[in-house]
């Protein structure tokens, strides 16, 4: 299973952008997403933003992934 995570974009050069992840950052490229600008939500799988999405949807998504962390 491939799961793509919510990502908070809180840097931008050119494609190259960096992100956070519930405190964590890491690099990542919006050359697929290139309607992304800083403060936008992404959805980040293997080093790529694959679609944007809006603030709800990230958080629903965090707390469904936190639930399955905490059953896990």
């Amino acid at each position: 299973m491939c799961v793509a995570v919510p990502a908070l974009i809180v840097n931008l050069n050119g494609t190259d952008a960096e992100v956070d992840i519930e405190g964590v950052r890491r690099k990542t490229s919006i050359y697929l997403t290139p309607e992304a600008k800083l403060g936008d939500y992404v959805l980040m799988h293997a080093g790529f933003a694959i679609r944007v999405i809006d603030l709800q949807e990230a958080k629903e998504t965090i707390a469904l992934l936190k639930e399955i962390n905490a059953t896990g």
